[in-house]
């Protein structure tokens, strides 16, 4: 039991590195990456419980700029897996609920520790390989943003027991947030190694124990994450890692009387799909399970004739194409008034040809591949749309070649329709579509926009009048869980831009903020009476 009243200092935001060229830090990651890049393949274990368990089913893993290597292979599993994980999460559960939080905030603490020092290298090289992060979308995402995940969802863990309720003349009421009864299952995405990392930690964080399926193509930075669980002393159990199809997993996991949640990052789709599920079986389970997702995103950015054109293109340029465009936040649809519209094309014409593209191993490159071939095939299915549509016209990139790695140009198109398909459907690629628009029409094509699409996860304004800015605050105030004035709509920072987005994008409930831990726990009231009464009479009686 706690002997005090402990406090985590209130935490700062990682420093971000630089890594300029001939720098100590960028010399010290590149040697990582070749050392990485060139060591014996790698066998990828599940872990489950204490065991960590290979299979006769080895998938590779292959790094998408240079698809005929081969990093290494992870183990894939079975529903004998799926169950096997649920238990060694039951079988850990008393002991881990139990440990006093500051125990547990300790763990995490001692990982964003070691993050920052000896396993940051690591873990970045380990992203730039297998997911084709350049250095600083690696550098931002590997080591920033999972250090911030860490040391602030421990100060926010804190601060939300700290929340207790008021009390009166001989009564104590206090507040107790329990862990759910039973286990949390966490899906990740292959995109951003910290929400990777953050589903199945924020929960752990908060007494619960987990079964955590990450994405097939983020395999080879989720086996540093669980390296650096156990450095930091995580338990056995407390996070159990599966590699199985995904209908295999929820078959098991969805019927279980003892699923308590499900925190989630991916596609609407799958996200609707088994949001279903689990309505179908809800009469199995012990308590409602906590359901959190993160999904899709067609984000946007707009502007006013009063902006400033070369802010504008930058944040075309960035907000659309770092990372390939593979961000959940990444702009994908623009709309620009026609006063500006000639200065704008020619800056974004100007970055997108002095952008490189090729492999991360080279710093200079912007522009590395895409995660896989099915994306590949996907995005480059858009593009080609486009050029063959009367109704767009491709005025920059274009071109996609798959032979060695999965490499798309970044590519803008030109829409004559304000619900063209590429203005409406999520792509998730190096794909931006603008559509110009009369200045005069601002408030209709505020409108055209809210129609448009089925997510609100991110967007921007960009004006320089205040008016329009507060009318566009009003119009689009449905329309993206996080919105940006004169900025693109990319780079939440933890506790900085709690981050999350509506409709089709999800429910919500902003991680990197107390708001979503607040949901992987079950807070119960208790109220104790020092002098209880001894009469039932009330004095209204006589």
């Amino acid at each position: 039991m706690p002997k005090g009243l402990y406090q985590i200092p209130y935490p700062d935001n990682e420093p971000v590195l630089g890594y300029a060229p001939g720098s100590e830090e960028l010399e010290s990651l590149l040697s990582t990456y070749h050392e990485m890049l060139n060591q014996e393949p790698i066998d990828m274990p599940m872990y489950i419980g204490a065991e960590k368990v290979r299979t006769s089913n080895k998938m590779p893993i292959n790094p998408p700029h240079d698809h005929a290597k081969v990093l290494g292979h992870f183990n894939y599993g079975d529903a004998s897996h799926v169950t096997a994980a649920i238990d060694a999460a039951l079988d850990a559960k008393a002991a881990w609920s139990s440990l006093p939080w500051e125990h547990r905030a300790s763990i995490f603490l001692k990982a964003a520790e070691l993050l920052a020092g000896p396993f940051r290298d690591r873990m970045n090289a380990a992203t730039m390989l297998a997911q084709s992060k350049n250095v600083m979308q690696a550098e931002i995402d590997a080591a920033c943003e999972l250090i911030d995940f860490f040391r602030f969802n421990a100060y926010l863990m804190q601060e939300m027991y700290s929340n207790q309720p008021d009390s009166q003349p001989g009564i104590w009421n206090r507040m107790e947030y329990r862990p759910l009864e039973g286990f949390v299952f966490a899906i990740s995405p292959f995109n951003f190694t910290s929400i990777a990392a953050n589903l199945p930690a924020s929960a752990a964080m908060m007494g619960n124990t987990v079964v955590w399926k990450p994405s097939e193509t983020q395999m080879y930075s989720a086996q540093v994450i669980m390296d650096l669980f156990k450095a930091a002393g995580l338990p056995d159990g407390v996070i159990n890692l599966i590699s199985v199809e995904g209908p295999v997993a929820g078959g098991i996991v969805f019927k279980h009387n003892e699923f308590a949640g499900l925190h989630f990052t991916g596609s609407t789709g799958v996200f609707q799909t088994l949001w279903k599920e689990i309505g179908t079986n809800i009469d199995k389970y012990h308590s409602y399970p906590r359901i959190v997702g993160e999904t899709g995103g067609k984000d946007f950015i707009m502007v006013h004739s009063s902006a400033e054109p070369q802010e504008v293109r930058t944040a075309i340029s960035r907000g659309a194409f770092e990372f390939q465009g593979q961000k959940c936040s990444a702009a994908s649809r623009a709309y620009i008034p026609s006063s500006m519209w000639n200065e704008v094309k020619e800056g974004i014409v100007e970055d997108l040809a002095s952008f490189k593209m090729g492999s991360p191993e080279d710093p200079s490159n912007f522009i590395n591949a895409v995660i896989d071939k099915r994306a590949f095939d996907k995005i480059s299915g858009f593009i080609d749309y486009a050029k063959e549509s009367a109704d767009a016209e491709i005025i920059a990139g274009g071109n996609y070649d798959g032979s060695k790695g999965y490499f798309i140009e970044p590519t803008v198109i030109l829409a004559k329709d304000p619900k063209f398909k590429t203005m409406c459907e999520e792509i998730f690629g190096p794909v931006m579509t603008i559509y110009v628009y009369e200045d005069r029409a601002f408030e209709e094509t505020m409108s055209i926009l809210n129609q448009s699409s089925p997510y609100a996860l991110t967007g921007s304004i960009f004006s320089g009048d205040r008016y329009a800015i507060d009318l566009a605050c009003k119009a689009l105030e449905d329309c993206a869980g996080n919105f940006y004035i004169n900025d693109k709509p990319t780079g939440a920072v933890v506790n900085q831009q709690p981050f999350g987005g509506a409709r089709g994008s999800g429910t919500n409930d902003k991680a990197g903020s107390m708001w979503n831990l607040i949901r992987w726990v079950s807070p119960r009231t208790i109220k104790e009476t020092f002098v209880p009464p001894t009469d039932y009479r009330y004095p209204f009686l006589g």
